[in-house]
């Protein structure tokens, strides 16, 4: 079981800065080998949805609004640690992420960059592919929507 909260950039605390940052690095540069800038100066337009377990955070997604990432409102980052990932956190993060942009940006239309492994997760989601694949950072991706 998670908690999960919605914190905007200034209403998280600089522990919470710290490891959600630290879980990102963990899993985008050192287990998917991927050297990228994951600080890209966004973070403070994001809408951050934080999963913890026994306080620590396990789960977590940024969220933006129409207009900022894509035309469209658009998730991303979305992330759960590798220890965690036998207990359904991603499926229950990715729900408070979408109930969250459809009450703050009151839109049902989200797009996001999916790792093209992850596209039956984000289908079970609504989420439908567009596009051709692509490379991000070296890995295989995809555009995905859901309307």
């Amino acid at each position: 079981m998670i908690q999960i909260e919605t914190k905007t950039f200034q209403d998280l605390s600089i522990h919470e800065l710290y490891e959600l940052l630290q879980l990102r690095s963990e899993v985008f540069v050192v287990e998917q080998d991927c050297v990228y800038q994951d600080i890209d100066g966004k973070d403070q337009k994001a809408l951050h949805i934080i999963g913890k377990k026994e306080g620590k955070i396990v789960a977590y997604t940024r969220c933006f609004a129409p207009g900022f990432y894509f035309e469209e409102a658009s998730i991303g980052r979305v992330v759960v640690k590798e220890t965690e990932r036998t207990y359904g956190f991603g499926h229950e993060i990715l729900k408070v992420s979408i109930s969250e942009i459809e009450k703050k940006y009151n839109t049902s239309v989200i797009k996001l960059s999916a790792q093209q492994y992850l596209t039956n997760f984000y289908e079970s989601h609504g989420f439908v592919q567009i596009g051709e694949g692509y490379l991000e950072d070296g890995i295989p991706h995809i555009a995905m929507i859901k309307n």
